[in-house]
């Protein structure tokens, strides 16, 4: 399988709905490790910027179900933001965000069209991730 980039088709997978909306996929190695929690933590803090262009985000990890169910409950994820349990892998897999025992941090926005519109890794910060898959959302919509 090949791994999906800029321009392509978002693979198609249980629990990730793509297409119709911006979408954010975004890939964290650990729930409740210091850099996943700042992330998720701006995430939380911009939902309701990603709400006003309609955006839905999705955070994945191969932690377990109670351990994302806890990690959304204590920080405040809340739908358009849900947290995807993927012990199994393949949501990583489908996406070749793999890394280590789990996932790569690494951040697909996904237009209406359901084309990956940008790929972000190795942002300095990974509380950067929302910022820039924002951006993103914003030029998508054209506001």
């Amino acid at each position: 399988m090949a791994c999906p980039r800029e321009g392509e088709r978002a693979p198609e997978v249980e629990g990730i709905q793509v297409g119709g909306s911006p979408t954010v996929v975004y890939f964290f190695p650990r729930a409740f490790t210091q850099g996943c929690t700042r992330e998720l933590r701006r995430f939380v803090e911009l939902l309701g910027e990603f709400e006003k262009y309609g955006a839905r985000v999705f955070g994945v990890s191969a932690d377990g179900p109670g351990t994302m169910e806890k990690f959304a409950s204590k920080y405040g994820a809340r739908p358009p933001l849900a947290l995807v349990p993927d012990p199994e892998r393949r949501i990583i897999s489908a996406y070749c965000a793999g890394g280590g025992r789990g996932a790569r941090r690494v951040t697909f926005v996904v237009g209406p069209d359901g084309r990956i519109a940008a790929v972000l890794e190795g942002l300095r910060r990974a509380e950067d991730h929302a910022d820039a898959a924002l951006e993103v959302v914003r030029r998508l919509v054209g506001r």
